[in-house]
């Protein structure tokens, strides 16, 4: 391993000050942080912190934390495309068909892996060679998200539009990683939502036929089978059949990694416990919304189905649990105050609910709740330090009086 340490570090003279590829530093240098541990830190003395920890280490702890809820979700592709096409005997799953479903699940989910990082990194990679900068590391998580929450049937060349559209106007006019305000996966959720309203249909998702894969198991079923989920049938008033259970546990249709709430909390674990994402983000989250759904419970209208939905049942529906853990949580754009965490937490709840029971047609309200309290947390902010500031004033006002007295 040292030896091959060696090797790439006099590789890496050539792209230094006057080597040969010096113009192309950026790509070394986003190669080299990624590969070993950075050897330069802050060299003035201060208040720096001398630790060969950086952000993109950060980033691959969330990339970990969002590993169970990948896995499952590709198997729970498969396990739909195997459920409705009748493959799944009386008696469960066996061992073959358990990797039959992951392995088609495997094929469906990674061409949109690929294509989120070819696009979104070939932009980053580019930008900050034009600029003479490193790379960005922001893009190891969002290329990592985007295909969980993007329908499986998709078109992979709006996918990539989407994601080119994201990074360009959502990250970069802003200054890139760390100065942009809207979360930019869910900017492409909304782009190909708005852009291409036939591909995306809430939170539905698609399963398509096994030829259309190129993997013909002679179980032909029509292309663009619809599985709907439980918050699609209650927008088209019909009862759900599902359990509290059923949707916890993930085996429903929804979208990729946003099915299964025990994947989701594994990686809530690993992010709260390596201080990575806020609890209170995701606690207040979880609250807002579950308290806006008992209050609609309540005093709701008796024939909408969604603000007679049980309270508990939306916070494990569609992208709620996900969007708590993965996107509320974003340290770029979200509240950093304390107290504003809070807020901004159950404010998305809130809104998310509100989305769900006031907007028949468009049953998941997750999405445009996140990108709103976006464009607020700077607010939210603002107004939790000027309360701070008001209060010490007049604690100080208040000790100067009596020790004049």
């Amino acid at each position: 391993m040292k030896k091959l340490y060696e090797i790439w570090k006099k590789f890496g003279q050539n792209f230094e000050q006057g080597g040969k590829l010096e113009k192309l530093s950026s790509f070394y240098d986003a190669f080299d942080t990624f590969l070993f541990t950075p050897q330069t830190t802050a060299k003035r003395n201060g208040t720096h912190i001398h630790d060969g920890s950086d952000s993109k280490r950060t980033m691959i702890l969330v990339v970990m934390a969002l590993v169970p809820a990948m896995l499952f979700g590709m198997f729970n592709v498969g396990y739909q495309h195997l459920l409705a096409t009748g493959q799944i005997p009386c008696c469960g799953l066996t061992c073959a068909l358990w990797w039959k479903a992951f392995g088609f699940g495997l094929l469906a989910v990674l061409p949109y892996i690929i294509v989120a990082y070819a696009v979104g990194l070939g932009i980053e990679f580019i930008v900050a060679q034009i600029k003479h900068e490193e790379v960005a590391e922001g893009f190891l998580v969002t290329g990592f998200i985007i295909p969980l929450i993007v329908p499986i049937n998709t078109p992979l060349w709006q996918v990539a539009i989407a994601v080119a559209f994201a990074v360009i106007f959502a990250k970069e006019v802003f200054g890139g990683t760390g100065y942009n305000i809207f979360n930019v996966a869910l900017i492409t959720r909304a782009f190909l939502f708005f852009a291409y309203p036939s591909s995306m249909t809430g939170d539905k998702m698609f399963i398509r036929t096994e030829g259309t894969w190129g993997w013909d198991g002679g179980h032909a079923l029509v292309d663009g089978f619809t599985g709907a989920t439980p918050l699609t049938q209650l927008a088209t008033g019909t009862p759900v059949a599902q359990s509290f259970w059923d949707m916890a546990n993930g085996l429903i249709p929804g979208s990729v990694g946003e099915t299964c709430l025990w994947a989701i909390l594994l990686g809530a674990c690993l992010l709260i416990a390596t201080g990575v994402a806020s609890w209170k983000t995701m606690l207040a989250t979880f609250i807002g919304g579950g308290l806006t759904a008992w209050l609609f419970n309540q005093f709701g209208a008796t024939d909408n189905l969604v603000g007679q939905y049980p309270w508990y049942f939306h916070l494990v529906s569609g992208g709620f649990a996900f969007g708590a853990v993965f996107m509320a949580t974003d340290p770029v754009t979200s509240a950093r105050t304390e107290c504003g965490k809070w807020i901004y937490g159950f404010l998305i709840g809130l809104v998310a609910v509100i989305v769900r029971v006031l907007n028949p047609g468009y049953p998941e309200g997750m999405m445009l709740a996140i990108l709103l309290m976006n464009a607020f947390a700077p607010l939210i902010d603002w107004c939790v330090v000027q309360s701070n500031i008001s209060k010490r004033a007049k604690r100080s006002n208040s000790a100067s009086v009596k020790l004049e007295k």
